[in-house]
This record gives structure tokens, C-alpha cells and sequence, in this order.
């Protein structure tokens, strides 16, 4: 008896192999979602003063969800809210004072926003990561070094899968329009920013 062999069979079998290892990796690179957890994020900027020394504050109401792909090291998507309002610099009447038209304008201008545009690797725990800022009404471009320190289940309390990262950026605090005490210049233009926190894996948006 001669058993005939159908020869397309070794193609359909390698095109369905393809297919389940191209949804295999599909599945593999599935960004997960991650929330801020707002217990362990700190915002703060730092200014000169008169070139004596530098005013260190913190922005102390902030929240945040983003988008990681871990296996193509991507960030399609992510949006930080800042609560202008919240500025803290140890200094009640300084703080009234940051809060007023001069500088943040919270009355009007309640939020500071950054929304993600574009992610860049630098290196296997770095990158750059670029999105639009929105402050006083007005949205510029803004560029933040970024480290991701450790990405592991959390050891204590909630558990979850947890990255930990620390981003950092200066900007020009007149290129939104602030220009108070620059001429005379009593506070310096550059602002430094620094953002430490960790994110846990989550599925749901704020």
C-alpha cells in the first residue's frame, strides 16, 4: 500500500509554526499598564537665588499612570497630573508667594501636566524620555533623563510587580512665560526638576 505525501504540508505546518511564535511574541510585547503609587512619589525643583543659594521645594498632590513594555524597553503612552497648588518650600509667605500670578497662578492654572510623546534607550536601565508639558496654559516640549533602578514583585504590603525609577530634567521657567525677578535677576531662570517613585502594575486608568 503506498501512502501519498501531501507536499504543501511541511509549508502549512511552518506557516502555522510562524504564526504561534509571531503571537507568542505579540503577547510577550504587550505593554502593561503601571499606576504611580503616590505614597512613594516625590516631585521637587530646585532654584538659585541670588546667587547664594539654591530654594529646594516639592510638589506635594501628584498622581500618574503610564505604559511599559518591558521586553521592547517601550513607553507608548503616560500622563502625570501635578496639583500646582501643592508647591512646598518650607517658607509659608514664599509659598503664598509661588502660588500668586508671579509665578504658578494655581488659581487659574490648578494642573501641570507632562504627557509622553516619545521614548529613546540609552543604555540597558536608561533612557530618554520626551512629552509635552503643559504649565501656565502653555504646552513646550521637555526631555527627561530616566533610570529605572529596580523592576521586581514588591516585597512587603500590596506585592504587586513594581518598577522603581528616578527621571530628572531642567527647563527654562521663562519659556512658559514666567519671567518675574529675572530682570533685575533675583531667581534664577533654570529650574531643576527630579521625579523619584515607584509604579505598580496595573490595568486600570485614574
Amino acid at each position: 500500500m503506498t501512502i501519498r505525501r501531501n507536499p504543501l504540508n511541511p509549508i502549512v505546518a511552518g506557516v502555522a509554526a510562524l504564526s504561534l511564535a509571531l503571537s507568542a511574541n505579540s503577547t510577550l510585547a504587550e505593554p502593561k499598564s503601571y499606576k504611580i503609587d503616590e505614597e512613594h512619589l516625590s516631585i521637587t525643583f530646585e532654584v538659585n537665588h541670588l546667587g547664594y543659594a539654591s530654594v529646594i521645594g516639592l510638589f506635594l498632590e501628584g498622581k500618574g499612570q503610564f505604559e511599559y513594555d518591558e521586553e521592547t524597553n517601550e513607553v507608548p503612552s503616560g500622563k502625570v497630573v501635578i496639583q500646582s497648588a501643592s508647591v512646598f518650600s518650607n517658607h509659608d509667605k514664599r509659598d503664598e508667594h509661588l502660588r500668586k500670578e508671579d509665578f504658578l497662578h494655581s488659581d487659574r492654572y490648578p494642573e501641570i501636566t507632562f504627557e509622553v510623546t516619545d521614548f529613546e534607550t540609552t543604555g540597558e536601565r536608561t533612557g530618554n524620555l520626551t512629552g509635552d508639558l503643559t504649565l501656565l496654559g502653555q504646552t513646550r516640549p521637555v526631555t527627561l533623563d530616566v533610570t529605572l533602578n529596580k523592576a521586581a514583585e514588591y516585597p512587603i504590603g500590596h506585592k504587586e510587580y513594581t518598577l522603581g525609577i528616578s527621571a530628572s530634567t531642567t527647563i527654562k521657567r521663562s519659556d512658559w512665560g514666567m519671567t518675574y525677578a529675572l530682570d533685575p535677576l533675583m531667581v534664577a531662570d533654570d529650574v531643576h526638576l527630579r521625579f523619584e517613585f515607584e509604579a505598580i502594575q496595573d490595568e486600570g486608568w485614574f
